[in-house]
């Protein structure tokens, strides 16, 4: 939402695509590379902590952005302001998945994911509608003033819920355990980064498609059927008592995202292909779960926060990286170039899940010696 509307915005005090774009890339990125710091500060100092603090520094943030883009202020201070505002931006995805896993059972956690997941694929379907309305209807501001409330009231009321919060316990004698100490976790931010690259890729497919066929506005139908698919086949897998592991269960989610993308290369009718985008939006929330599910049980419990943002880090990466790559293929070539970088970036995560299983199903972190954990936390 927040990109969305920062784009909205700037566009419409300056005109310009470039200014919006580079400054919504800049809130993005920061963002990116900001999440696993705060992740691994709520693991240390507790969530409650952060959430308070950061809300009030993205509050800050928010408004000296909003003011500069509203005054016209020079684009690097806009820059400025949108890396401030990304930097305080905690991955609420992030902290929620690790409270799940504070407040239900191993034999409910796989269905609070699912929940979870289908609750975000909602997110993305009315989340940009909504703020796109608010800029059109209401005032160019509005949709960014509204991420500016949601976001502190939804600090306020998740920091205020003590009974969800993971309360960090490490070991006597030594220091904090870190997420990036485990295989496993490596393996899953990688295959991450794999199928978001193939998330970013698919949403310029679409988008060029549209264009190519002189239909720009069904861009975003397609994008939303995407979303649809994702969010029934959550709310089956979330439900279902499958018999396989879950290290296999992300092989095999993952080795239908893949197929699912490659009818996309080869549709020529918008109908067809409102079809075909739902059978590729399928296997999406079922993976992500299975990953969520896998990274809870490989993790140490004294840095979920940290792990789970490490993936949403990795994965905001593939989709950026996936973005800009489908987009350059798209207009060297055509929509179906853009897909086969989607099914590109699948194949990616496929053989990252198959060729990791022993390391998925390990559990624990790597033991290092006592001198390079001391050299590494002194860093």
């Amino acid at each position: 939402m927040r990109s969305v509307s920062c784009l909205l915005l700037i566009s419409a005090f300056t005109g310009s695509m470039a200014q919006a774009g580079t400054v919504a890339a800049a809130m993005l990125v920061s963002q990116g590379v900001a999440s696993p710091v705060l992740g691994r500060m709520a693991d240390r100092v507790s969530q409650r902590k952060v959430l308070l603090t950061a809300a009030l520094a993205h509050a800050a943030g928010m408004t000296t952005l909003l003011v500069s883009i509203v005054l016209k202020a020079p684009l690097w201070l806009m820059i400025v302001a949108a890396v401030a505002a990304g930097c305080t931006s905690v991955s609420f995805t992030s902290f929620m998945r690790a409270r799940w896993a504070t407040m239900v059972g191993p034999g409910l956690l796989r269905a609070a994911y699912a929940m979870e997941s289908m609750l975000d694929d909602t997110i993305f379907l009315v989340g940009p509608l909504l703020v796109t309305v608010l800029a059109s209807a209401v005032h160019p501001a509005a949709g960014l003033v509204a991420c500016l409330v949601l976001t502190t009231v939804g600090s306020v009321a998740v920091a205020l819920h003590r009974r969800s919060e993971p309360v960090s316990e490490p070991t006597p004698g030594r220091g904090p355990e870190r997420a990036l100490g485990v295989p496993g976790v490596w393996v899953l931010m990688i295959a991450y980064a794999g199928m978001g690259f193939q998330f970013g890729a698919v949403d310029v497919t679409m988008i060029a498609f549209a264009r190519e066929r002189s239909t720009p506005g069904l861009a975003g139908v397609f994008i939303s059927l995407i979303a649809v698919g994702s969010l029934i086949a959550g709310l089956v897998y979330g439900s279902a008592n499958w018999r396989l592991s879950q290290a296999r269960l992300l092989a095999v989610t993952t080795g239908l995202l893949t197929l699912g993308v490659v009818p996309l290369a080869f549709v020529e009718s918008p109908l067809v292909m409102c079809f075909l985008v739902v059978v590729a939006g399928i296997a999406i929330s079922p993976a992500l779960i299975a990953g969520s599910t896998l990274l809870e049980s490989l993790a140490p419990k004294s840095a979920l926060s940290e792990a789970f943002s490490w993936l949403t880090s990795f994965g905001a990466l593939g989709i950026a990286s996936g973005t800009a790559v489908g987009g350059q293929l798209a207009d060297l070539g055509s929509s179906a170039h853009a897909a086969w970088a989607g099914v590109g970036g699948g194949a990616v995560a496929l053989v990252l899940s198959l060729a990791g299983q022993s390391a998925l199903r390990g559990s624990g972190p790597v033991t290092e010696p006592a001198s390079k954990k001391m050299a590494v936390q002194d860093q």
